[in-house]
């Protein structure tokens, strides 16, 4: 949006925005149909129909505040807040539909103020038996003046009656509360209301656009020379005004007249007043107030969405953006809104226009209170606003909304949500846009997840030495070559597990190398997005993959402890490529690192479905790692089918002993290992391991093999001699681990 729907003569201060806010808050409903609210749910009733409305829009009132301190908010006020925080997509959808709402408040105030001529029309029938039913007669001229008024001399026109009708509003609602009743019941009872009334939400739908006001005056923020202080204050200032009359005007139509005559008589106001012809007079002014605000905003805020291009045709957007040369007087907009008003002029219902006027300010009030609350959270530095409410505020207020405008009524609510999704449907086909509520929601999940890694670094130690899971890190220079290393990563952090994966790039640290490592990170990006996935992905640079392995072990994991298991990769067809890895495995063992290396053949993972652990005599520390990491990698969805073999090579002696403790351990841990699934093989002398591990897993998918760390002095003999197994994965533990 450019600073073109900024009127270039803006000279409006708070009073505008106060006076429009408050005019529509004290106006329609508060003579038409607050006092049929106290008849309907008793005086009790309409203070928790206040509260509950008020929940909504006092925090609502205080995220405007807070948005409009934070940045200038140009032409379309509530739309401009909502599209440059949750982005032009959502905030044009959410947009269109408080439009709407806008442009049918128009009706609304112009059906009330027919309803001020129920007098004139009583006093014609009973003096000249002329029967006048349809208000219409009185509606839709006024529609015609108020459209022409506005198209031809705008908004100052329209701030400048303003006063006059505020004035008017004021001494009216002053001989209101100061009547003395002529009707007002003997004994008076707060909690009396008629029989068989209407439901408390029914009513709050009714009486709820009278709280809907700090919209009205948030629709002026083009015409305002300061809105960052002129939209706070004005609102507040509103909203806090309203607050108190309607509790007062609840409590005085309570006392002065029964529920059955509140409920009969639309302008019982006029019977209470000390001089009831001022009660219709004021019903005229609030409502052709009410009239005005809306009409001058709803225009601003389409001529707003046009400046956004947000409509699929370039020509229609245009036009729609086009204001007057001399102030930027939406002129076309103005057009359309005058068109969608006189259609519910016609309709001429008042309950059945405040029904769909509600939804959507509630949607809309909603969505603001929203974005103050993950502005909140996301702590970005840009969001600066010199006004702040407290977080809770706004979580209050985005909850009331959603919760509320369920209850008001779930058709309406599901629809509107509905007509809100297909807009959003529209507009995302023809306008992709990937800013906004994007950024909002990282700055959220940044601060979260800053939060976890500092509250998991200072947890007990202890408890992750009685805990123990995965959180691996895997650096290979053969990442695009073969993926079995990022396949095995996928899985043991699927669930259980963190992962991070490394792509090591060698070379010294240069604009070539950091160029190489950011392509080469978006390739990984791109080929992680084939395959769900948790692993965090990430390049290292450095001249020897000694000097990487160094770099990448004191690496603090993702989750906010370090990590404790490190994975290398080689090929069968190319063994001699570990050997950098393990001429490293004394730094690494010091580091306290659990070691896996993963041996790649030709048929891969085959099926995904036979896991065989070899537990040898030697492998006491490494029996229980292995046998987690099986269970952990039989956690993810392609090994859904999977099942763990072990097998145990131990002397004849104690063949029955071992298979006893492998039963007991695997029941204690509770792994899901049939005991017909565990399997002794005699340790015959002279007998080669490697032979007879080849023959049991000849079929395995992965054959997982302990091995302590002093044999990769070897170098690659260790890893040699498995002939066709799929792929093996070699591990030595650092410490014995405990399933239990």
């Amino acid at each position: 949006m450019s600073n073109g729907l900024v009127n270039p003569k803006a000279s409006f201060g708070t009073m505008p925005v106060f006076l429009t806010a408050l005019s529509t808050i004290l106006g329609a409903i508060l003579f038409l149909r607050f006092g049929w609210a106290v008849g309907q749910v008793g005086f009790y009733g309409v203070i928790g129909i206040i509260i509950i409305g008020h929940l909504v829009t006092i925090p609502t009132a205080m995220a405007v505040a807070e948005i409009a301190t934070n940045q200038r908010v140009q032409g379309g006020g509530a739309y401009f807040i909502i599209s440059r925080s949750f982005g032009l997509n959502i905030g044009a959808a959410v947009g269109l539909a408080l439009y709407l709402s806008q442009a049918i408040s128009v009706a609304f105030y112009v059906i009330a103020f027919g309803e001020a001529f129920e007098p004139v029309f009583d006093w014609i029938r009973v003096n000249y038996g002329i029967v006048l039913a349809d208000r219409r007669i009185i509606t839709v001229p006024l529609m015609v003046i108020l459209s022409v008024l506005m198209l031809v001399r705008g908004a100052n026109m329209g701030v400048k009656a303003l006063y006059w009708v505020v004035a008017i509003l004021v001494t009216s609602l002053g001989f209101f509360f100061f009547g003395d009743s002529p009707i007002k019941p003997e004994v008076i009872n707060l909690s009396s209301r008629i029989p068989n009334g209407n439901s408390f939400f029914y009513v709050f739908t009714i009486i709820f656009p009278a709280f809907t006001g700090l919209a009205a005056g948030l629709g002026l923020s083009g015409d305002l020379k300061h809105p960052e202080t002129s939209i706070p204050r004005g609102t507040i200032w509103a909203t806090l005004a309203g607050l108190i009359v309607y509790f007062l005007a609840a409590y005085k139509f309570a006392v002065s007249a029964s529920p059955e005559d509140l409920v009969n008589d639309q302008l019982i106001m006029q019977r209470i007043a000390a001089w009831g012809p001022i009660i219709p007079i004021g019903l005229a002014a609030a409502s052709l107030s009410s009239a005005l605000g809306s009409i001058m905003i709803a225009p601003r805020t389409l001529q707003a969405i046009g400046a956004d291009d947000i409509f699929p045709q370039f020509k229609l957007n245009q036009w729609l953006a086009r204001g007057k040369k001399a102030d930027n007087e939406p002129i076309n907009a103005s057009t359309i809104t005058i068109i969608i008003a006189f259609v519910f002029v016609f309709v001429g219902d008042v309950n059945f226009v405040a029904q769909i006027i509600s939804m959507f300010f509630m949607i809309t009030y909603g969505a603001i209170c929203l974005i103050s609350l993950l502005e909140h959270f996301a702590a970005d530095p840009a969001y600066r606003p010199t006004f702040r409410s407290h977080w809770s505020i706004s979580l209050v207020g985005t909850l009331a909304s959603f919760w509320v405008m369920f209850k008001m009524n779930m058709p309406y609510a599901a629809f509107s949500l509905l007509i809100m999704t297909l807009l959003y449907v529209f507009i995302t086909k023809s306008k992709h846009e990937r800013r906004g509520f994007s950024k909002l929601f990282r700055g959220v999940i940044f601060q979260l997840s800053r939060e976890l890694q500092i509250f998991a670094q200072r947890a007990d130690r202890e408890d992750r030495e009685l805990s123990w899971r995965p959180f691996a890190i895997c650096i290979s220079c053969d990442t695009f070559r073969r993926k079995s290393a990022f396949d095995f990563m996928r899985w043991i952090s699927h669930r259980y597990g963190f992962g991070t994966y490394i792509h090591f790039i060698k070379g010294m640290l240069n604009r070539s190398t950091t160029a190489e490592s950011k392509i080469a990170l978006e390739r990984l990006l791109k080929l992680a997005a084939s395959f769900p996935n948790r692993v965090y992905l990430d390049t290292i640079i450095s001249p020897s993959y000694t000097s990487a392995i160094a770099q990448v072990v004191q690496l603090s994991g993702i989750s906010g402890r370090g990590n404790n298991l490190i994975l290398f990769e080689f090929s069968r067809t190319d063994p001699h490529s570990i050997t950098d890895a393990i001429q490293n495995y004394p730094m690494l063992e010091s580091a306290g690192f659990d070691i896996c290396i993963l041996n790649t053949g030709y048929r891969g993972f085959g099926y995904k479905k036979e896991i065989h652990i070899w537990i040898k005599p030697e492998d006491y520390k490494n029996a229980n790692l292995m046998i987690l990491l099986g269970y952990i990698t039989l956690g993810h969805p392609e090994w859904k089918r999977g099942f763990i073999k072990i097998f145990a090579i131990v002397p004849h002696a104690e063949m029955q002993e071992e298979r006893n403790r492998l039963i007991r351990l695997i029941k204690q841990g509770r792994i899901p290992i049939s005991q017909s699934n565990v399997e002794m093989i005699p340790l015959e002398e002279g007998e080669d391991r490697k032979e007879i591990i080849s023959r049991f897993s000849v079929d395995a998918d992965l054959t997982i093999i302990g091995f302590k760390t002093e044999k990769l002095k070897n170098g690659i003999e260790l890893f040699d001699g498995y002939g066709d197994l799929g792929n093996i994965l070699f591990v030595s533990s650092n410490q014995h681990k405990s399933i239990e």
